[in-house]
């Protein structure tokens, strides 16, 4: 019998009002989640360009154009492109060797590379302070070598590393334990060398989640502060990377070069936003 002969005749049916209502509090969730982004994310981020433009074309280009500026951006640029390489080469290593090995104090490593998401990066820099600081454990040796560690690019590097060293181990680690070995034992068998089982097999599987955990390396190590302010001495012109020299403008007074400097990092922050974005979608 079907259903709609178990109504008795003259019963109406109240209508049903459970996918309106369901509707209804998509639609408000949806409203107030849009809302709350363009209020949160949306609006300072244009308060950003709107404040660096506020006096003109050519004032945002000569603060721009400001040669301490201009190496800061340099600076950071460079930090970038050494830490980047490093960490992916890291994050593969310790991928690989996590899952791809069973070894004594595996979990260790794993809960090791989750370390710097724990800690504040002020404290890793305090922390490479007392290392390689000239009172540090290692300064008397470092000196001795005539070897600068703090308060200049090097200490600037290490930290930043520190800071972003996760980053792609976390998207790479899972999707190589997904993939098991299979594949890599089975291009073993037929001859190849581990570079090759690498290169041919292990790589193309990964690429995409590499590429996704680079671009969000590189977003973090460019915007990178707390750490940095630490054990760079932030050295106007020397030492200063773009986001110091964000709050040294501040601090003198000059609030358009400020944000002036500060768009150049949301510019690079959004285009590593789209980037991203492009990963997602292909992964």
């Amino acid at each position: 019998m079907n259903p709609p002969d178990l109504i008795a005749p003259g019963y109406a049916v109240p209508p049903h009002h459970g996918h309106a209502a369901r509707t209804g509090g998509a639609r408000l969730l949806i409203g107030l989640a849009v809302g709350l982004t363009l209020l949160f994310v949306v609006a300072p981020l244009l308060y950003i360009f709107v404040r660096a433009f506020s006096q003109g074309w050519q004032v945002y280009a000569d603060n721009i154009l400001n040669p301490a500026t201009l190496h800061a951006i340099w600076l950071t640029s460079l930090v970038a492109v050494i830490v980047v390489p490093l960490n992916v080469a890291f994050g593969i290593a310790a991928a690989w060797a996590v899952a791809k090995h069973r070894f004594p104090g595996r979990g260790i490593l794993v809960t090791m590379i989750e370390i710097p998401f724990s800690i504040s990066p002020i404290i890793a820099g305090i922390c490479y302070l007392l290392l390689y600081g000239r009172q540090g454990l290692l300064g008397p040796w470092l000196q001795a070598a005539d070897l600068q560690v703090m308060f200049a690019l090097p200490g600037i590097v290490l930290v930043t590393m520190f800071v972003t060293a996760p980053f792609v181990a976390r998207e790479v680690l899972p999707l190589m334990q997904a993939q098991g070995t299979d594949q890599e034992q089975a291009a073993v068998t037929l001859g190849a060398s581990g570079w090759q089982v690498f290169r041919r097999v292990t790589l193309p599987n990964i690429r995409w989640a590499l590429l996704y955990g680079a671009v969000l390396c590189t977003a973090r190590a460019v915007g990178e502060f707390g750490g940095v302010s630490v054990v760079s001495g932030n050295i106007r012109g020397q030492t200063n990377t773009l986001p110091l020299h964000v709050e040294l403008l501040f601090n003198d007074l000059n609030a358009v070069g400020a944000f002036a400097a500060a768009s150049t990092l949301t510019v690079i922050a959004l285009v590593a936003l789209v980037i991203k974005t492009a990963l997602e979608a292909r992964r």
